[in-house]
């Protein structure tokens, strides 16, 4: 591996978190003078403003790993995962290259992949991450990584203060970043459906949502009043035409992830469960509407259980504004 200030950064997917993170690996390579960061996505379009920050766009994922020591991955599933991986196998060498895996996957496919790159003998990172596409536009996502020691020490300065405010480091077996990351979805899926529930008892019985939402954010604190405010801000069901924070369809994929790992070891996620019964009704509302759903749109659905409509009074404020 060259010595620091010579490592070339390269960036696979560009999805609205991969965009992202790769937009501040880019700005911080700028400020510290190192090689501008080249990237890849099946639409190399959306790199665009990568390129007008001076990023590099490459014409294939061969291209992209050939030329770089350093390669993050950013795709949507474990489908594309293990496409994009048997892409880089056949792009040639790839001895001692260090490629750093952001995707959320189900453990299981990371524990293939890892065996995958490192019968190549290039090293691999898990380092899933923790936020919405705002927080990660603000460099202040949370990520768990598992990997070599060593390489991870390689990478840090490029986590710390770019994408990342902070960095938990879950050991050497990269699976179990992994398991971190899909019990912690597991935990904002059920804290997206309680709250769901807790904001339409409060319209049913008139308490005001502000009263409400003043003790999750004093009680409870700055993370789970985030995701109140997703709620009661009319975030949960997007004006036509604008992405979701966190797409419906992502949720369901991430907590689908831990409601199977369960069932795999002989025990029950009724509140993953709950929440994806809820999500999927959700989907099916947006689909038939042409707009696509925040994962915390399962608000809408507490609330025609309850008699309400989808639409929150925020929502339908909103939408009579465009």
């Amino acid at each position: 591996m060259t010595s620091q200030e010579e490592l070339r950064v390269g960036w696979i997917g560009l999805g609205s978190m991969g965009l992202a993170m790769a937009t501040n690996i880019q700005k911080h390579l700028e400020e510290k003078e190192l090689s501008s960061l080249k990237y890849w996505n099946r639409t190399i379009s959306r790199g665009d403003p990568l390129k007008k920050l001076g990023g590099v766009p490459s014409r294939s994922i061969a291209e992209v790993v050939q030329s770089c020591d350093i390669i993050f991955i950013s795709v949507s599933d474990d489908d594309v995962l293990n496409s994009v991986i048997a892409d880089i196998i056949k792009s040639g060498s790839i001895q001692a290259k260090i490629f750093i895996d952001t995707t959320t996957v189900h453990p299981t496919t990371t524990s293939s992949v890892s065996s995958h790159i490192l019968g190549k003998d290039a090293v691999y990172i898990a380092a899933p991450v923790f936020g919405a596409t705002p927080t990660a536009q603000a460099g202040q996502l949370l990520v768990a990584v598992a990997g070599p020691p060593s390489a991870i020490s390689t990478i840090s300065p490029f986590l710390t203060g770019v994408i990342a405010r902070a960095v938990i480091n879950v050991g050497a077996e990269p699976e179990k970043a992994l398991l971190l990351k899909t019990t912690s979805n597991f935990i904002t899926a059920g804290m997206m459906f309680l709250l769901s529930e807790a904001h339409t008892l409060a319209e049913k019985t008139g308490l005001p949502a502000e009263v409400l939402e003043s003790l999750v954010e004093q009680n409870f604190g700055a993370y789970a009043y985030g995701v109140s405010k997703r709620i009661t801000s009319g975030a949960y069901f997007p004006a036509v035409g604008q992405a979701p924070n966190s797409g419906l369809e992502l949720g369901i994929k991430d907590v689908g992830h831990g409601v199977s790992l369960a069932k795999e070891n002989g025990m029950k996620l009724s509140i993953g469960e709950a929440y994806l019964n809820a999500a999927e009704e959700a989907r099916g509302y947006g689909e038939e509407r042409g707009r696509r759903c925040d994962s915390s749109a399962v608000f809408g659905v507490v609330r025609q259980r309850a008699s309400l409509e989808f639409e929150s009074e925020a929502v339908r404020n909103r939408d009579a504004e465009k």
